[in-house]
């Protein structure tokens, strides 16, 4: 399965950016876009791993329950 590099726009609009074959290569090129855009865009592109694009853009799309706290007693 491919990874795919969307940069994730207001209102859930995806901007597909490439697919790469593996993890380093898409890494390597997330950071590279990260770096060459403003710091409010940076957190913006994702790296997602999936069977084809209309499948990532499913999960990039999915709204997540927020993760548990730690202790805050």
């Amino acid at each position: 399965m491919p990874y795919f590099l969307y940069r994730v726009q207001p209102f859930a609009q995806l901007q597909p950016l490439g697919e790469y074959a593996s993890f380093p290569e898409a890494s390597r090129e997330a950071k590279a876009v990260r770096a060459a855009a403003p710091a409010q865009e940076r957190r913006r592109v994702r790296v997602i791993f999936a069977d084809n694009a209309l499948a990532a853009e499913d999960l990039l799309l999915q709204v997540r329950e927020p993760q548990p706290g730690g202790d805050d007693d």
